[in-house]
């Protein structure tokens, strides 16, 4: 009841900062108290849906505020435009940002994502059967990992075209000394009475990599995936500032901004945050169901 108290004083705040004076901040203040003492609460029960009420009340709180001080301190739109207008430009400009995501999403991050992380588990691997590939690889993987982005994009449209396949291949470069080293890190974890025991069982590499070693290696291969998945997001945005269609996020961010259109562009941004935000929740929930024997995964579920 308190945080809906606080949401409607959030709704009359805002309402009352273009025709009051002090009122706004007064209002602004008590909504806060309350809001805040909702919160609090919130994060006191243990079902379900208290654990997801507090995050979301809390995003609504950072909307609220970011809403409040912009329109209250007058603050130029080309710096930071409300909440409000950013949510009028997503649904004035819907199917462009539906083309954008297609263009980013569908087709670059989506076939980046899958072959930088099918690259980087397969290298490793065969960096694990084999010590000279071990000691051949792995320094050209932290070499490409360091490699810059923004030199990188601008080399991989000329080689690859204006498409989306340029965008793809930067992606590819940026996820798969994640997934290499995350995979390696996993499949060197097992200890040696776990690999012990699958000595006296007869077992040959593939069939100790198969029963043991992968699903040991799990956990780390699902954090590459997830840290990967928006890793994928950003090197595609950034890559489309070199080259691309007429469509695309990194295509429209850059474009709008030049034209002053910061409401299109923070939506653009939106977009993209929700999109990487998705991924992550997707993988993770793939991630409880995979690993469902781990005692991180087995403690989140008894809390």
């Amino acid at each position: 009841m308190m945080a809906a108290a606080g949401l409607l004083f959030c709704t009359l705040s805002r309402i009352s900062l273009r025709n009051f004076g002090n009122l706004p901040w007064i209002t602004a203040g008590v909504a806060l108290v309350l809001v805040l003492a909702g919160l609090s609460l919130f994060a006191r029960g243990n079902d379900r849906a208290d654990g997801m009420a507090s995050p979301v009340l809390f995003g609504l709180l950072m909307l609220w505020l970011w809403e409040m001080l912009v329109v209250g301190l007058h603050v130029p739109f080309v710096i930071l435009p409300p909440p409000s207008a950013i949510a009028l430009a997503i649904g004035h400009h819907l199917p462009m940002l539906w083309a954008d995501f297609v263009q980013t999403v569908l087709h670059a991050v989506l076939a980046g994502y899958a072959m930088g992380c099918g690259s980087g588990f397969l290298l490793a691997l065969a960096i694990d059967r084999s010590p000279f590939l071990q000691r051949g690889l792995t320094p050209l993987g932290n070499l490409i990992s360091a490699l810059p982005i923004i030199g990188i994009a601008p080399i991989m449209v000329m080689w690859f075209g204006f498409g989306w396949q340029s965008k793809a291949a930067v992606v590819v470069l940026m996820t798969v000394f994640p997934m290499l080293v995350n995979t390696r890190a996993g499949l060197a974890s097992t200890d040696a009475m776990e690999r012990d025991l699958m000595q006296t069982y007869a077992a040959g590499y593939w069939q100790t990599l198969r029963h043991l070693r992968l699903p040991v290696a799990m956990p780390m291969i699902f954090n590459a995936l997830k840290l990967n998945a928006t890793l994928a997001l950003i090197g595609a945005v950034v890559a489309e500032f070199f080259g691309t269609p007429t469509r695309g996020m990194g295509f429209r961010i850059s474009t709008e901004a030049a034209r002053m259109n910061l409401d299109i562009v923070w939506a653009t941004i939106v977009v993209a945050a929700v999109t990487g935000c998705a991924a992550f929740v997707l993988i993770a929930a793939i991630e409880r169901v995979v690993t469902f024997w781990h005692p991180s995964i087995r403690g989140a579920r008894r809390s």
